[in-house]
């Protein structure tokens, strides 16, 4: 059994992570815990999140102490702002965890990269280098030794996974930057109350535009430039992303549809579309990336559909976990 601490429990990605892991066989939840200063701090989680009533009985503990949480635990989850995983990422490693990191902090090889855009200097330069980015499909031999693993955001997870198999397999025309057009639901705002994500006051809009630190993520591991321009819809959960490309002369559909099964046919939590295209519904809930395309000569239009908190966030982070440890890569998830 692996003893668990997940920081940042209260929050929605959180909470996921929490549901997943008490019904796993090989983990054993030790302590969920929130900042010293969160209003949840002594709360039982089911009185915050009903859902759980009957479930769990954790109590979240007011991160005071990083040494005594980390005491007996073997993996930490930080469900936590990318500037309190970027502080206690080091500490936890420091005890002997190993590290699943949900927010950015370490998630770009790149100390410029965290100044631009998420407006800190970094610290740890030579610990970044070390993290694994465990966008979990294509990064499972790096995921078996890693000691740090940097989740993906959940706009990153959606378009790389539909990118990616077309850009290995030479059929794009990486002259013409993809073009990706994504919608996320206002979860992935976080729990805090805001009133620019409230639900009733949200119409959709796009945001960010040419500055959002996805778009520098997408670019980086890719490998590729990127237009990205998000959009916030009110919905709470879920990520809607059109790409638009370019194929190289003389490739055909069928020839992206080989490249997708090629990719995924081994890989259970991506499903492939071999007619029509993902909705929301297909997906939110459940812990999968959804993918399906549309060719019209040297035109491709790709769709990807996820749930930001699962496959987008806490699902993702509990397959690399499976994949750290050997176990099955969906234990737990289905």
């Amino acid at each position: 059994m692996l003893n668990t601490l997940i920081v940042g429990a209260s929050g929605y990605a959180g909470v996921e992570l929490v549901t997943y892991l008490n019904r796993h066989p090989h983990i054993n939840i030790t302590g969920i815990a929130v900042s010293a200063q969160s209003p949840d701090a002594g709360k039982l989680l089911s009185d915050l999140h009903p859902q759980l009533k009957g479930q769990t009985d954790l109590r979240l503990q007011p991160l005071t102490d990083v040494a005594e949480l980390a005491n007996g635990t073997d993996v930490v989850f930080l469900a936590t702002a990318h500037e309190v995983s970027h502080d206690l990422a080091p500490q936890f490693l420091a005890q002997g965890c190993v590290v699943f990191d949900l927010s950015g902090a370490w998630r770009v090889n790149s100390a410029e990269f965290y100044t631009r855009y998420y407006g800190f200097t970094h610290q740890h330069p030579e610990l970044l280098k070390k993290a694994v980015y465990g966008l979990a499909e294509w990064q499972q031999d790096n995921l078996r030794q890693a000691g740090l693993i940097a989740v993906p955001g959940c706009y990153p997870t959606a378009a790389q996974l539909a990118i990616k198999p077309l850009l290995d397999a030479g059929l794009l025309n990486t002259a013409h930057w993809p073009v990706i057009n994504a919608t996320s639901g206002v979860s992935g705002a976080g729990r805090k109350a805001s009133l620019n994500t409230s639900v009733c006051e949200v119409s959709l809009q796009p945001y960010g535009l040419f500055t959002h630190r996805h778009q520098p993520e997408i670019a980086e591991h890719l490998g590729i430039p990127v237009i990205f321009t998000p959009q916030l819809g009110n919905f709470p959960r879920g990520i809607l992303a059109t790409i638009t490309c370019r194929l190289t002369a003389g490739i055909t559909a069928q020839d992206v549809a080989k490249a997708f099964h090629d990719a995924y046919d081994d890989k259970p939590l991506v499903r492939l579309y071999d007619t029509g295209v993902p909705a929301l519904k297909s997906v939110v809930g459940l812990p999968f990336c959804d993918i399906g395309f549309a060719v019209q000569g040297e035109h491709l239009i790709i769709v990807s559909a996820e749930d930001n908190l699962l496959k987008g966030a806490s699902s993702q982070a509990v397959q690399c976990m499976n994949i750290r440890f050997g176990y099955p890569e969906t234990l737990s998830l289905l």
